[in-house]
Formats: C-alpha cells, structure tokens, sequence
C-alpha cells in the first residue's frame, strides 16, 4: 500500500494490499488502510483513530487506552484523562474484572462519547511543505510543564529555507500522570526537564539533518535557577537529575516561558476532544517559535528555590597554632624508609645552616665595605655578588656521614620528646631519676646531650657508648616502626631474634618482642617466603577401584621387582618378582618371570590366572 498512484503501478498485483488489488487506480480514489491500530486515509497521507469497544473495567479502559497507535504522540493531551482514571482505580486497588467507581464510570463514558468528533482531526505525516524547498538551517525546540495530575513534553523542529520564510512543524509530544506518591510541583517540573532532554538526545540520533543547538523551554523560575547553581549541594533526587542535564546540555540552551505561551501545559493537564480540535498551539507551537526577535524576554537570573531540597551541612572547624611538632610529624608520616627520611632531615639541616652562614657572612661583608666609605649602591652591589658566591661553594657540598648521623639524633631527640616529655622534663630540672610511675623506670634513663638513654652499671666496659647505654624508644612511635622495618631489610629480612639484637645494639625499646612481630608480620617478602605450601587435593577415585560386585583381579595392575640371581646348574641366570594387584580389594599375587621380555610376562600372566581360577574353585 502507498499514498502514490505511481509507485502502486510498479508494484505486482500479487504484492499489493488485498483492498486495492482489484481497484482501478486511474479513475478511483485510494481507500482508507488500517495500519497498526489506526485509519490511515492514503489520498490525504493522515490518520485517524478508531478505538475499539471494551466493557467498562480497569482491564476494558486500559486495552482502549493501549490500542490507540500514538507512539509520536500527536494525542498525548487527549490520552491523558484516561491516564488518570487507571491511576484512581490503582489507588483505589480496583481488580482488573471489578466494576468501577460512579464517577470514574461516568467520566470515562464522556470520554468515549465525545471520542466520534475525533474523526474530524488529521495529522499529515510530513513535517515540512512541499513548497517549502531545501533547508538552509534546522532546531528542535523542546517545552516542558507539570501539575498536580501530571507532567508532559512536545518538541518542534523549526526550519528555515534559503528565502528566509520559517516552519514550525510538530516532531513528539510525551505525557506522563504524576506517581501515587505525593511528589512537590518543582520536582515534577525538574522531572519533565530530563525527559525533555532524553526526548532531545533521541531525536538528534535519529534526525539525519544538520540541527543547531537544540533549545528548552520552561515556565518554571526553580527549575532554572537548579541548572544555574553550581555551588549549593542538592539532595539526592534532585542532584541526580541536575547532574544528568548539565551531562547533556549547556546552560545557556535552557530559556523562560510563561504557562500561557507553554504548549507542554496542555500535556500536562490534559483537554477535552473539543478543545483538543481547536488547538492550534499543540501542532503548530507557539507563534513566537516564527521570529527570534518575538521571543519571551528572559527574567533576570534569581536564586530564588525550594531550601527543602539544599542539603544542609554543618561544618565545625577548630583554629589553632601552627606548632613545630606538626611540621615535623608531616614530615616523618610523609616517608616510609628510615634512610630516605634522614636525607631530608639532613638536607633540611643544611639548610639551616647555609642560612646562618650567609646571614654572617652578609654582615661581616657590610661592616668591611662600610669601612672602606664606598658608595651605597656599590656597597650593595659587592654584597649580593659576595653572597653568590659563597652560596654556590655551599650548593657544590654533598651530604657525609656525620650530617646523616646529626639527622638521626635530631629525628631521636624529637620522639623522645612526643613519647616521654615528664620523664625529659624531670631529668631537666636535676632529678636523678624519673616518677616510679613512668613505663621506664625501670631502665634509670639519664639525659645524654639531649638524648634520654638507658642507664646501667655498663660505664667501664670499654665498647661504644650507643651499645652500654642505647637511646630509648616508644614501641607505638613512627621513628620506633621505621627503624625496625630498616634493621629487619638489613638483617635480609631476619628472624625476630637477630632483629632484636642488631636493634638493641644502638637502640632500647620496652616490650620490643611485640614490636618486632609486628614488623615481621607487616612484611609482604616474608610472608611470601614463610606462607604454608599448598596442598593439592586427591581427585576421586577411578571407576576401575569401585567394583565389589565383580570378582578380585578383574582389574590387575602389574609391576615387576628384581633382578635374583638363580644357579641352574653351573650357571648363574637372572629371575624377577611379577607383582600382581587386585585395583579393586587390593588383593597380591605374585609370580617368577624369566626375563624381562614379553613372552615372559605373558607366561606369567596365564599361570597367575590358573591358579587365581584353581583357588576360587576351591572355595
């Protein structure tokens, strides 16, 4: 079937829809086609509806509903009471087969018998004129709105040609009842924005023409005022949906209409047949859509919204000093090697330093030049080369062995500091020894240039001083856990025992045991090298091992043991064991074979079986 009379005389009669096969198609008009649940009138390329007749049920009014062929939705304003009737019946949970409220009754029978005008309505297929000739330029304009009853989008496609002249032709229309669960008008405006976006990806897919930005329309102020607030947190419900149209649109797309000019109001709220017939604003959108210099003037931005949907935070925050301590212990948290984090105390240092050393040096080169009554310009001039040059002999300077050993003491001194400040304090002010009730009484530490070490009765051995009196550590502290984890990588990940001594060979730490075990435990290399070897699981066992039913040596295995030295006569010849085994009962029999060829085996194999035989007669 076609709306051509041309294209039809191509066509075979055999191929042709069963209504014009034997219809004159030179003098005859065409016929009306049903297709896909509507009337299509082929001479004027429109449609119609024609719905069919069900009884009056929830089941009966949704089959109506849903034989209506609109997937354009060219009746999306016509089809939405009946929406509303089958969204009452749900709240009021009405079975499919159950009669129907009165009311709802007698609003869905108005419906249907107003539904004979309908007949009057045709829709061309064509979005743009013949007459129109080709486009120079084309945009979707896409107008969302929402009630209480529900919310609804239509889209346009605005064409303009090489003359200028512009048409507006209606491309979808969407209308969707609002759900049982109460839900606030601006949500439900936000809602018909993103399906007018989904609408507008959609269409831009399956439009093969050049179009423009696409344009939305909206009567709501909040829902503009959402798309423009990058800064304010949304609840969940709207910041999804903000998010999705940000993703998919620029803000500057997105205009101001008012509910009057707005033609998604009617899919919104819904119309009557004879008011539906008579809207000229639903198929041919508003007539400001014609000329841009007609378009609504935008109100200024305002960030007027609904405070139930910003999400309210509270933040507490606590202003204090910036302390040394903290600088230092964001240092020391910032490495995880013992030997990376003493290069940067001791670079930090030299540093330090090189700045006293230029200080001086600046003022002894000041007081010479003041005292040579120079110039003051030159005077400065003298000074900053001077300072050059001694900072660049200070920058050719590479870190020894004794910056890293003062960085050491330095890190030592400042976790004694963190771990023990009553016991410093004490030994500070000319205690001989600390509280009885400090963890390391028991140690008598004594204070050593600022290093807080172990006593003893070890003065007069003659040995190192760090390995008679170590410096004492907390087991808890980040130097204490760094230094471990260095001697059990130098120790080429030692046992708990060497770690301990090579530790206490410098260093004292209590409940060290504990520490050291935990460092072992935390080290990915030995855990690798001490985890348990897996063992392979037996697969069952074959089915040649599970017959008792059948007799024994039904399935032998054979395996041969030797060689024996046998005397026949003067000579000395070699014999072996065959070993038969029952798979089944795990039976033996054994049998001499006299060599290692087949014959042999096959010999033995025959005698194993006639006495096998010869004993289970017997029994």
């Amino acid at each position: 079937m076609s709306n051509n009379k041309a294209l039809l005389y191509s066509i075979p009669d055999s191929e042709r829809a069963p209504v014009v096969k034997d219809l004159d198609l030179q003098p005859n008009e065409l016929p009306v086609e049903r297709a896909l649940g509507v009337q299509w009138c082929t001479s004027s390329d429109s449609f119609k509806v024609q719905l069919p007749d069900k009884p009056c049920t929830r089941r009966g009014i949704l089959s109506v509903a849903s034989s209506v062929y609109d997937p354009l939705g060219f009746l999306a304003p016509l089809l939405l009471p009946v929406k509303l009737i089958l969204r009452e019946l749900c709240k009021e949970k009405r079975g499919w087969d159950e009669e129907i409220s009165e009311q709802s009754r007698r609003t869905w029978l108005r419906w249907l018998s107003d539904l004979d005008k309908l007949s009057e309505l045709s829709v061309s297929r064509c979005v743009k004129p013949a007459s129109f000739g080709p486009t120079e330029s084309a945009q979707i304009h896409l107008f969302s709105d929402a009630s209480q009853d529900g919310y609804g989008v239509v889209s346009y496609l605005l064409l303009t040609n090489e003359r200028g002249e512009t048409q507006v032709s209606f491309l979808i229309g969407k209308s969707r009842v609002a759900p049982l669960k109460q839900m606030t008008i601006p949500r439900m405006e936000l809602t018909a924005a993103v399906v007018a976006v989904k609408v507008d990806r959609m269409l831009r897919e399956e439009l093969q023409l050049p179009l423009k930005k696409s344009v939305f329309w909206t009567d709501s102020t909040t829902v503009l005022s959402y798309i423009e607030s990058d800064s304010i947190r949304f609840k969940t419900f709207v910041a999804n949906r903000i998010s999705l149209i940000r993703e998919l649109t620029d803000r500057s797309q997105w205009k101001y209409v008012s509910s009057s000019q707005n033609p998604a109001d009617l899919a919104s709220r819904g119309l009557k047949i004879e008011n539906f017939i008579k809207s000229v604003i639903w198929f041919q959108g508003p007539s400001f859509l014609l000329n841009e210099e007609h378009w609504p003037k935008q109100p200024k931005h305002s960030r007027l919204m609904e405070q139930n949907e910003v999400r309210t935070t509270v933040a507490t925050t606590c202003a204090k000093p910036w302390r040394n301590d903290e600088t230092m212990s964001r240092l020391i948290d910032h490495y995880s090697s013992w030997h990376k984090l003493k290069k940067a105390v001791a670079w930090i240092l030299r540093l330090k330093e090189t700045l006293r050393h230029l200080s001086k040096k600046r003022k002894e080169t000041v007081l010479k030049v003041q005292q040579s009554e120079n110039e003051p310009e030159k005077v400065e001039t003298f000074v900053q080369q001077q300072m050059i040059t001694f900072r660049r002999k200070l920058e050719k300077k590479m870190l020894t062995v004794e910056d890293l050993s003062n960085a050491e003491t330095e890190l030592i001194k400042f976790s004694q500091r963190q771990a023990y400040a009553a016991e410093i304090k004490a030994l500070q002010h000319g205690s001989t020894h600390v509280g009885r009730t400090s963890s390391i009484s028991r140690l008598d530490p004594y204070l050593q240039d600022g290093v807080l070490r172990v006593g003893g009765r070890l003065n007069r051995l003659k040995m190192p001083e760090e390995v008679k009196h170590p410096a004492i550590l907390h087991k808890h502290h980040r130097i204490a856990n760094l230094i471990l984890h260095h001697i059990h990588q130098m120790t080429g990940h030692g046992g708990r025992n060497y770690v301990l001594a090579r530790m206490r060979q410098k260093y004292w730490i209590p409940a060290a045991n504990a520490a050291v075990r935990k460092v072992i435990s935390e080290c990915n290399l030995c855990r690798r090298l001490h985890a348990r070897p897996g063992q392979q699981k037996m697969a069952d066992l074959p089915h040649d091992r599970l017959l008792p039913d059948k007799p024994p040596f039904t399935n032998t295995g054979v395996d041969y043991f030797g060689p024996f030295e046998v005397k026949r006569g003067r000579v000395k010849v070699k014999r072996y064991g065959v070993l038969f085994t029952c798979l089944t009962v795990r039976a033996v029999h054994i049998e001499v074979a006299q060599s290692l060829d087949t014959d042999s085996c096959i010999n033995a194999r025959c005698f194993s079986k006639q006495k096998r035989t010869s004993f289970h007669h017997s029994f």
